[in-house]
């Protein structure tokens, strides 16, 4: 395989649903404002609730919930109490993902660009994955999050490629608006977006790498 020459030399990951299945680890965050504030904790079934709390930045998750509520800021004080580490029980490391990153290491640099904020180097660290990704880009190194493509944007610049020498895996609306935005192409997980690219597991990343 050290043979192989990727077509691409940057593979970026998005966090949450790609990398970890953390919809339950940010419901249980969330709900624990919710509960301080004396409001009723999220309806599950409400699935436009649910792609914005998991799939957008903190502060535009807050804009969301708390629209027209004078609580807002005692709910962010709050908010910034909570430990990454209580949530960490909640969240699981999708399968097959440690394995992709051991086979694709060394043929092409690896980032993260993710709408978590001060968590991400946390997350990182504690589920075993130091030393993989170059370059970590969150929400709180940019003046617009995804769906912008800033994010995106800074990453290329860190690696100084060009758009078409990257890969960006996401799950959500955000991803793609944002990969379509930079220029990116955009690979769609466990996803019916529209993409370069669709996969279901992360193994099948390398079909398109070489």
């Amino acid at each position: 395989m050290n043979q192989l020459k990727s077509r691409y030399k940057v593979v970026i990951y998005d966090c949450d649903g790609v990398m970890f299945d953390s919809l339950e680890s940010n419901y249980v965050f969330y709900n624990r404002v919710m509960s301080h504030l004396g409001r009723p904790d999220l309806d599950r079934a409400d699935i436009q609730a649910r792609t914005v709390l998991h799939t957008y930045s903190f502060n535009d998750v807050m804009d969301y919930f708390f629209v027209n509520d004078d609580r807002r800021d005692a709910a962010m004080a709050f908010a910034k109490t909570i430990r990454y580490r209580e949530l960490a029980p909640y969240m699981r490391m999708e399968e097959g993902l440690v394995e992709t990153l051991d086979r694709i290491k060394g043929h092409v640099s690896l980032a993260v660009c993710t709408n978590r904020a001060s968590s991400m180097e946390m997350i990182i660290e504690d589920f075993g994955l130091s030393g993989y990704f170059s370059c970590v880009m969150t929400a709180s190194q940019v003046r617009y999050p995804k769906p912008h493509p800033e994010p995106l944007l800074k990453v290329l610049d860190h690696f100084g490629v060009t758009p078409a020498e990257a890969l960006f895996v996401g799950d959500a609306e955000v991803d793609r608006q944002a990969a379509a935005g930079a220029g990116v192409p955009f690979v769609a997980y466990k996803s019916d977006l529209p993409a370069l690219a669709r996969i279901v597991h992360h193994g099948e990343i390398f079909n398109y790498l070489f």
